[in-house]
């Protein structure tokens, strides 16, 4: 919905001195008055006055009971102001409360004469002056949609509507009191749309007139006129969307005007077009000659609304052309020994004019003509020409665009010349005769095909790719590199001298050429090519195995000719390779403990591959470095050991004629039981990784101590000496016995074999702690065999043995 506001209402509320009791207006039309007012306590009923001012009239009175507080006084006089009075009445008739206001009322209502529809977008309504009216509401409603518009006076217009669209048309008078109601209503159609209009005269006597479709159009007007105002107006009417004018006058400019017009024949908006016509060819053409120039001046009578003339000589392929705003020209450079025929266009904005009636023109017998050049073979130049009459001979000039100049002399139509590669030449011909020299005839230029890179060479070769570079050349605008393998063609095509040749296959010879090219001559498909291989194909890795602790066999597809292949065992500690023209080879000297990525190139004269795909290994855990086995009680043995690198758990073993001892552990160090003394034991660890691998390691045997002697005696010698007597094991047994005591501690060491010992001088009177040991070979003395406690007496000689039940001295 589009609108214009106009005046707004509100209301105006009068309250009375002293009771309370007032009025408001809420709405003001012609003859209504629409007000309400406050209750009143006790009032009964309501007397409502209205009393027009300056004006001969009778007062209008309305009653109202008690209940409703609104109220409409109807019936009143328009644009006239009224004194309106409320009165509170009681029961008896007594007033009780009064209040009053002056109100204007809004003008008469006015009526539409008529209302119509000039332009597509609008309507104008015409009505006759509302006295006491400022202004008017003019409201144009189309289904659910207005638009209104305030205006002052008659005719107003309604803009903004809907071309060929209906139109229901009120209108209100305006006033400061209020509006009257709407108008009856009319019904008005806007017109129809203008049609859009294509112009063009194809002829000098002849416009083309088009257009689109017009919403609601059954039918269509068109009218020609000259734009100067000349001559007659002709108007078509037609049911088709174009039209042809005929019978113009040329070179004019001329104002087309259409419309359309609906089923009950009403016009819409107009469209006016200017054009002007194609001009007629020129009149009274003459053509003054000078041989001594060789020029022509043509001059012609000019014709009505031309912008510019186009003048053309022709003789056989040769043409000669000036254009010019004057009515004359002049053509230079004329061919002797030619005739020509010589005519005149008229151009402007429209197009151009028939030709006019050729002209004949024969110059002096001269230049040659239908020069050709030919290029037999790179580096020979061919210029050909036709004979002319009265020529004995003739000279050849040709000039290339490096400024050197060469020619030749003939009786013959043609001549021979070098070339060279990437230039243009400039080549004119003139005959001679006794008369002198020809004019200059036409100069041609021939441009010899773009030199070939010569130096092209790989500045870098991939498995497939291949960039190739090379120096500029002369005559080259563009180039062309292809490269062929027997199979397919690819093709790279740049301004630049560097070109890289992707998607190609690898272990591939290619026959690579580099073609120069311009957009004259074309290629020069005499450029020699060059053989480039990519790089060999990237190995495939068939298998890893692991053939010792230290070394690796790696087999790998080999498709590639003459290749060297380098495996790589890459890891934290550090590279390892091995190469082979084959399909294997192995990695030795690999750490124990470590992983690797193992990858393979390939290698030839061409380049390098890409790495193959990756193979995870690991090699087997390392064997400690150091083992160390400890006896710690007579059958209980400790070994430790440093850490392998690698290893997750270690399995320990010692193991004799007599039995194995075993143990599974995280740690470096483990506790073996059941130790048999006086055995040699072959010593090995196990070392296994967190995957499972395994490393059998073996050790130096080891023997475990010879066993703790038993039936320790003590007995008491002369000279206040023990003997310390014991029951050896078999074998030549070197033992040790220390004696403890508070008075001192006592050491002998008897020779191999016996199972006795004597120690002199010792105190009596004092408790021993008798240990008798085997003396090891290696290592310190052992503290593990038992003791006993022995009290040596000063008197007799007995030697008394006291028992301590559930203690062991300390070691």
């Amino acid at each position: 919905m589009v609108m214009t506001r106009g005046l707004q209402l509100s209301d105006t509320n009068i309250v009375s001195a002293n009771t309370g009791f007032s009025i408001s207006i809420y709405n003001v039309t012609s003859r209504n008055i629409y007000l309400r007012w406050s209750k009143f306590s006790g009032a009964f009923s309501y007397r409502i006055t209205a009393t027009p001012m300056n004006t001969v009239g009778h007062p209008l009175l309305a009653h109202f009971n008690d209940v409703p507080v609104i109220g409409v006084l109807t019936l009143l006089t328009p644009n006239t102001v009224h004194t309106v009075k409320v009165e509170a009445i009681d029961k008896n008739g007594i007033i009780l409360a009064e209040a009053q206001t002056m109100q204007l009322t809004a003008p008469e209502i006015p009526a539409i004469d008529q209302a119509y529809s000039k332009l597509s977008n609008s309507i104008t309504v015409e009505w006759a002056a509302v006295p006491g009216a400022t202004s008017y509401l003019l409201t144009a409603q189309d289904g659910e949609s207005f638009i209104e518009t305030i205006v002052i006076n008659s005719p107003g217009t309604v803009t903004g509507l809907k071309a060929a669209t209906l139109y229901k048309i009120t209108i209100r008078s305006i006033n400061s009191g209020g509006r009257s109601l709407p108008s009856p209503s009319k019904k008005a159609k806007t017109v129809l749309a203008a049609p859009v209009l294509s112009v063009s005269s194809p002829s000098y006597d002849s416009i083309v007139v088009s257009w689109g479709a017009v919403y609601m159009a059954v039918g269509f007007s068109v009218s020609i006129m000259r734009s100067d105002g000349l001559g007659s107006m002709t108007k078509e009417n037609t049911t088709h969307t174009s039209l042809v004018f005929t019978s113009l006058d040329p070179g004019t400019l001329y104002t087309i005007k259409a419309h359309a017009w609906n089923v009950n024949g009403i016009p819409g908006d107009d469209f006016t077009y200017n054009q002007i016509t194609s001009p007629h060819a020129p009149s009274d053409v003459q053509v003054a000659f000078d041989s001594g120039t060789l020029r022509a001046t043509v001059s012609w009578i000019p014709t009505e609304g031309t912008l510019n003339y186009s003048v053309t000589a022709s003789s056989g392929a040769s043409k000669l052309n000036c254009s010019t705003s004057s009515t004359s020209c002049t053509l230079s450079s004329l061919q002797c020994g030619s005739e020509y025929s010589v005519y005149v266009i008229a151009n402007n904005g429209a197009g151009s004019s028939k030709p006019t009636d050729a002209v004949s023109l024969k110059t002096v017998p001269c230049a040659p003509g239908s020069i050709t050049i030919e290029e037999d073979n790179p580096g020979k130049l061919s210029v050909s020409w036709s004979n002319v009459d009265l020529g004995d001979y003739y000279v050849v000039f040709v000039k290339s665009d490096d400024g050197l100049e060469v020619h030749c002399n003939t009786s013959h139509t043609q001549c021979h010349f070098q070339s060279d590669c990437g230039f243009t030449y400039f080549i004119s011909v003139f005959a001679y005769n006794k008369a002198g020299q020809s004019p200059l005839g036409d100069v041609l230029n021939y441009t010899t095909a773009p030199c070939c890179p010569s130096d092209f060479y790989p500045v870098f070769v991939s498995s497939d790719t291949v960039e190739i570079v090379w120096s500029p050349v002369r005559g080259a605008e563009m180039y062309e590199t292809k490269a062929v393998d027997g199979v397919g063609v690819v093709l790279c095509n740049d301004t630049a001298t560097i070109c890289i040749l992707s998607a190609l296959q690898c272990n591939t010879q290619y026959n690579i050429t580099v073609y120069s090219y311009s957009e004259i001559r074309g290629s020069n498909t005499s450029c020699v090519s060059k053989y480039v291989a990519t790089a060999p194909c990237s190995p495939e890795i068939k298998s890893v195995s692991q053939d010792d602790l230290s070394i690796i066999s790696v087999h790998w597809q080999a498709n590639n000719d003459e290749t060297i292949y380098t495996v790589t065992a890459r890891g934290e500690a550090g590279l390892w390779r091995c190469t082979s023209s084959g399909n294997s080879c192995s990695i030795t000297d690999l750490p124990c403990g470590s992983v690797f990525s193992v990858s393979a190139v390939a290698i030839t004269t061409a380049g390098q591959s890409l790495p193959s795909y990756s193979v995870p290994l690991e090699t087997a855990p390392c064997c400690p470095n150091d083992l160390t086995v400890t006896q710690v009680m007579q059958s209980i043995t400790n070994i430790s050991w440093s850490v392998g690198a690698g290893a997750k758990t270690y399995i320990t073993i010692l193991e004799s004629p007599k039995g194995p001892a075993k143990c599974h552990t995280l740690q470096n160090h483990c506790l073996l039981g059941c130790i048999t003394c006086g055995t040699t034991y072959t010593v090995s660890l196990k070392v296994i990784s967190e995957t499972g691998l395994a490393s059998d390691c073996t050790y130096q045997d080891y023997s475990s101590s010879a066993c703790c002697p038993s039936g320790v005696k003590l007995y008491r010698l002369r000279n206040n000496g023990i003997r310390i007597y014991w029951r050896a094991s078999a074998g030549l047994i070197k033992y040790s016995t220390d004696l403890y005591g508070s008075k001192g501690n006592f050491t002998c060491t008897p020779t191999s074999g016996l199972s006795y010992c004597d120690v002199t001088e010792i105190p009596c009177g004092d408790v021993y702690t008798v240990v008798v040991s085997p003396v090891p070979e290696k290592g310190s003395k052992l503290t593990f065999c038992p003791k006993k406690i022995y009290s040596v007496t000063c008197s007799g000689s007995s030697v008394g043995m006291v028992i301590y039940r559930g203690k062991r001295s300390p070691e």
